[in-house]
């Protein structure tokens, strides 16, 4: 019997051995299926992060810098400089990006926090005002005016605002903005030297304000 017994006893402790190791072999495979599982979803997260960050569909592989083109340049900003009189602080518009002679004019304002405008509008929530989105969207309809294809072209011509109309603020344009502005030429009457515009503005598609624009063509004497 104690022979049995330990023998038993032998067997017993054998097979809590075996067992014990078992459990540790399965508690090691199990540590290491959650590692894995906990790196796949480490990685997934990643994955969706960046495919939220691209989220246009292109290889998630590149980086987020090289997925977006810049715009063309059509006129840089001394050739504007050439055809619009306005200087420091008030020249609105940097670049044209596309140009039909004699009937439109796409350009852009880089809005940015050294604009000497926020300071004053506001101090703890600069925002761009309306009236200067106006007066860019102007410039960017005398930058069409002063063509020669509609009579401009001379050094002693300007622009001058006669009327504006149905201009609404769709949304608020805030400092790290790229203002992308459209003005279209309507209607022009080259004897009075009247024009009649419409004018866009968007915000990274959306659409911040628009309105129409009488404008007159006149001498600077």
């Amino acid at each position: 019997m104690a022979t049995a017994s330990n023998s038993v006893l032998f067997l017993s402790s054998d097979s809590l051995s075996h067992h014990h190791n078992h459990t540790r072999t399965h508690l090691h495979l199990s540590s290491s299926r959650s590692h894995s599982v906990s790196l796949n979803r480490t990685k997934q997260q990643s994955t969706s992060l960046a495919l939220h960050c691209s989220n246009n569909g292109d290889n998630v592989s590149s980086p987020i810098e090289l997925k977006f083109p810049t715009f063309p340049t059509v006129m840089d900003i001394n050739q504007i400089r050439e055809i619009l009189p306005h200087r420091f602080p008030f020249l609105l518009v940097d670049r044209v990006i596309e140009y039909t002679p004699g009937v439109s004019a796409v350009a852009i304002k880089n809005v940015t926090i050294n604009d000497n405008f926020f300071p004053g509008h506001f101090p703890d929530r600069p925002i761009m005002p309306g009236v200067l989105m106006i007066e860019a969207m102007a410039q960017v309809g005398g930058i069409v005016m002063l063509q020669p294809e509609v009579g401009g072209g001379s050094q002693d011509n300007n622009i001058f605002f006669a009327g504006i109309d149905k201009v609404r603020f769709r949304k608020p344009v805030i400092a790290g903005d790229t203002l992308v502005m459209r003005m279209t030429l309507v209607k022009f009457q080259k004897r009075f030297g009247l024009a009649k515009m419409e004018g866009k503005a968007y915000v990274g598609g959306s659409l911040v304000c628009e309105g129409e624009f009488m404008m007159v063509s006149a001498g600077s004497s």
